[in-house]
């Protein structure tokens, strides 16, 4: 017998050393390695926050109408429904609501210790120097990127800012001081309509004058944190104390980091480089720069050796979160990994426009460039890795509030 950390247990075989250093090779580091200080006072409060529809400009959308439980953080939708959105999943789209032009992201490991690139195009983070860029320029308002991010799903048209008739079009303008403006309408909202204020300004130990739109957004940004902060998964049990995995998570984890080549991208604590990259996944959805064409990272750096670029999803709990992709155009966990090493063995939608064809020969060709190892991989291949991505889930802190 043999002991890895104080718990006895036979000795490894070879395959089971190998995953184990290769683990700790690419980046894994044990879940409490990557948390921040946290006070439970405010999380508690960040958690009403994050459930108020009072955020949203008619009182209908909190941020836990797209960020579900039962969807493992994420809305179960290709593309996310915003303001106007009624029940949960399909259920949401066929009752209407205004449709977003990306898949809303789950939020495990947002917040913690090196997790500084928000959102599919990264348009929030922190570079080397501790600046953050963002949309606010050079006033941003928070050095947190996490806090920054979460300030503007209230202030996005669509998102949670109603705008029927155009009522609200004068918010849609890419200038600070108008999204100080309308931060300031919800929060005389939350000062009005709700305790929110005051229950912060106790957690928080301020004089309730001084709560301002940035503490209301921060306590959501740190409810987000610790809610979803990495907790200990099957794979952190078998690396560091020991546990077994099956045959098939085993051979999963072995081709994940031997010649599947996942960690090419998928890396370090969160399971991902928090880079950007092209995989040819179909555009679904009008797109973030319309007429069903979605640029991704150039958008932010107008760089076109970013076109079609994408922040590496993280993988934890990837299993709860289908559908996947910037677009959620990709059904299932399988078609997502044929994707990264043989997309044309993957069906093209039907009824593709000349132009979505072009655009997806563009993403092909990229994605060729960018990946010029060649590798097979058979069904059983993909069945062993969905069955390693398995070992990466774990439960939230604390359950949500559902919001019809």
């Amino acid at each position: 017998m043999v002991t890895i950390g104080n718990r006895p247990v036979e000795a490894d075989s070879l395959r089971e050393r190998m995953l184990r250093k290769y683990a700790l090779d690419f980046g894994m580091v044990r879940p409490e390695d990557t948390w921040i200080e946290y006070n439970l006072p405010v999380v508690e409060v960040g958690k009403k926050i994050f459930e108020s529809t009072l955020l949203s400009s008619n009182e209908d959308t909190a941020c836990a109408s797209c960020h579900l439980d039962r969807f493992g953080s994420s809305d179960g939708l290709p593309t996310a429904v915003g303001v106007e959105g009624q029940s949960f999943g399909a259920k949401r789209v066929e009752l209407g609501g205004d449709p977003q032009p990306r898949n809303a992201l789950p939020l495990w490991g947002r917040g913690s210790k090196g997790f500084d690139v928000m959102l599919w195009d990264g348009r929030v983070e922190r570079v080397e120097d501790g600046e953050i860029r963002s949309q606010f320029g050079d006033n941003a308002p928070s050095d947190d990127p996490l806090t920054v991010a979460a300030h503007l799903p209230p202030l996005e048209l669509g998102e949670m800012v109603f705008d029927h008739d155009g009522a609200n079009s004068w918010y849609q303008q890419e200038d600070v001081s108008v999204a100080d403006a309308f931060a300031s309408t919800i929060l005389a909202r939350l000062r009005r309509e709700s305790s929110l204020i005051q229950d912060l300004a106790e957690a928080s130990e301020m004089p309730i004058e001084e709560i301002g739109f940035i503490d209301v957004i921060a306590a959501a940004a740190h409810f987000i944190a610790y809610n979803y902060r990495i907790k200990p998964t099957q794979l952190h049990r078998f690396v560091f104390e020991g546990e077994k995995l099956s045959d098939s998570e085993l051979r999963g984890g072995l081709l994940f980091y031997g010649s599947g080549q996942c960690t090419y991208c998928h890396n370090g604590p969160y399971f991902s480089d928090l880079s950007f990259h092209v995989i040819p996944f179909p555009q679904l959805g009008f797109g973030f720069n319309g007429f069903g064409v979605d640029y991704g990272r150039y958008n932010v750096t107008q760089d076109p050796n970013d076109l079609f670029a994408f922040r590496t999803p993280p993988l934890l709990n990837v299993s709860k979160t289908a559908p996947y992709s910037h677009s959620g155009s990709v059904p299932d966990l399988a078609s997502a990994i044929r994707y990264h090493i043989d997309p044309l063995a993957v069906p093209l939608p039907e009824n593709l426009r000349p132009e979505d064809r072009q655009q997806y020969a563009r993403r092909i060709g990229l994605w060729a460039n960018e990946y010029p190892f060649a590798t097979r991989i058979s069904d059983q291949d993909i069945a062993d890795l969905i069955a390693f991505l398995g070992t990466l889930n774990y439960q939230s802190e604390l359950p949500v509030t559902e919001i019809q």
